[in-house]
């Protein structure tokens, strides 16, 4: 035991050290600064045309839908989509944020998706665009060949960067720290070991991605639905309930994020620099917007680059102002993240759901959320599985090495199930920012077609977005 907690905490020091590197100013500066840009270049679509991009998106969902000529159907792609961003960070992330970052991490959670709703539109925009077709003649796209075919040749080694760094981080965010989580929920909800927690979502694992894409997309249409209904009865009532208390939250929630109460002294700076990390890395890894995640979805599905955009900032409506809103104000109202209990629990998963059962107005509501956290984190192991598959044959450039990443991504659920969980989440972060990186870049230096794809779509509606 000895020698493994030596090992644990000499690891742990080495992912902290990463993570504070990957994680500082820079990143920081590059993510949000990417958002503002491209906001910018494109004319703020998430304003001046959300009406058209919901009307597109959730319109469409109420009319009959169309065939698909794709892998995957529109509502698939957004659904396995929303299967790798709607995972535990939604609710064990996001309570993690406030534990850490305070109340004002909401808000700048809020800021990072607000202009993150462009970089999702702009990723997903290219990644249809350079989109190429696989052995089977099946749509395949992604931010790796948005930067080969969009950038040329000599960027192939970012190319490379973005597979390798998504083969890996697909380890982190859609598997270990999802099988801890799991591992947890499953041991309030069922006494089981984690064991056996890791050993069952193993063999879920392995079954669904040796399915190939088709069974991916037909889970997470039906898990996605799901899990939402499940979280939104939990929630609802909380907030109806705590309706007057709400004005008081987002008092404190503004004010957390300037930290106006203390506005001398070193107090402010560590307080407000807290916050906003936290935020925009809680904002990153909920809505997943320039992380290059999502595109390889939607690259999928059929559709035109402008189509299949505005599916992308639904997402970022769903998850942040959705589902991670729904849960900070739980947390908020719990009290939980001041009066010192949160330490003593396990991991950020066993925090919110002490939260939850702290405010949920009716009998098992903790572990009602708890089930909502194990629907969230299987849908995220299958997203996420899948997403590695793709960088990991853009890597040896054909199926031969598909059969191996899928027996190793599915081992690895049972060292994440066994795992302790803030060291999980760490590696997840870091590895998150490891992959973004190279997407970003191809963003920026990809601007002005992105911004033209934009023009061109809205342009229908009589409204052309102003060229820069």
């Amino acid at each position: 035991m000895g020698r493994t907690g030596t090992l644990i905490s000499g690891l742990g020091a080495l992912v902290g050290g990463l993570h504070a590197l990957v994680w500082g100013p820079g990143m920081l500066l590059l993510l949000g600064g990417t958002g503002v840009f491209l906001s910018v270049r494109c004319g703020f679509p998430q304003l001046r045309h959300l009406c058209r991009i919901l009307r597109e998106t959730v319109g469409s969902l109420l009319r009959r839908e169309r065939g698909a000529d794709g892998a995957l159907s529109p509502f698939q792609a957004m659904s396995t989509a929303l299967a790798g961003t709607v995972g535990t960070g939604n609710v064990a992330g996001v309570t993690g944020a406030i534990l850490l970052g305070g109340p004002g991490a909401v808000f700048w959670m809020w800021a990072a998706a607000f202009f993150g709703m462009a970089t999702k539109y702009a990723e997903i925009a290219l990644a249809v665009r350079y989109r190429v077709s696989d052995e089977a003649g099946r749509p395949r796209g992604g931010p790796m060949y948005v930067i080969e075919r969009g950038l040329g040749a000599s960027f192939r080694p970012l190319a490379l960067c973005f597979a390798l760094f998504g083969a890996l981080a697909a380890f982190g965010i859609g598997n270990l720290a999802q099988s801890c989580e799991i591992a947890a929920a499953a041991r309030e909800l069922f006494r089981a070991p984690p064991l056996l927690t890791g050993l069952a979502l193993s063999l879920f694992a392995g079954a669904v991605l040796f399915g190939g894409m088709k069974r991916v997309g037909r889970l997470t249409g039906l898990l996605v639905p799901l899990m939402g209904g499940l979280f939104l009865l939990c929630t609802l009532p909380v907030l109806i309930v705590h309706a007057s208390e709400l004005p008081g939250l987002l008092r404190l929630i503004l004010r957390s994020a300037f930290d106006l109460r203390s506005v001398s002294g070193g107090a402010f700076g560590w307080s407000v620099r807290a916050a906003l990390r936290q935020g925009f890395a809680r904002g990153l890894f909920s809505n997943e917007a320039g992380l290059g995640s999502a595109p390889m979805a939607h690259a999928a599905a059929p559709g035109t680059p402008g189509e299949q955009g505005c599916w992308g900032v639904l997402e970022v409506l769903i998850d942040t102002f959705g589902v991670c809103t729904l849960t900070a104000l739980v947390v908020l109202l719990s009290g939980i993240w001041r009066d010192g209990t949160a330490a003593f629990f396990s991991s950020p998963g066993a925090a919110a759901a002490e939260a939850f059962r702290r405010t949920v107005p009716f009998p098992a509501g903790g572990r009602t959320v708890t089930l909502c956290l194990l629907f969230f984190a299987l849908s995220s192991i299958v997203g996420w599985g899948w997403y590695g598959e793709l960088c990991w044959r853009y890597l040896f450039r054909g199926r031969a090495a598909a059969p191996l990443y899928r027996l190793v991504f599915a081992l690895s659920c049972l060292p994440g199930a066994l795992g302790p969980g803030t060291l999980l989440w760490a590696i997840a972060d870091a590895l998150n920012a490891l992959m973004a990186l190279p997407n970003l870049v191809s963003l920026l230096l990809l601007s002005g077609t992105a911004a033209g794809i934009c023009r061109e779509y809205f342009a229908v509606s009589g409204k052309e977005t102003p060229r820069l």
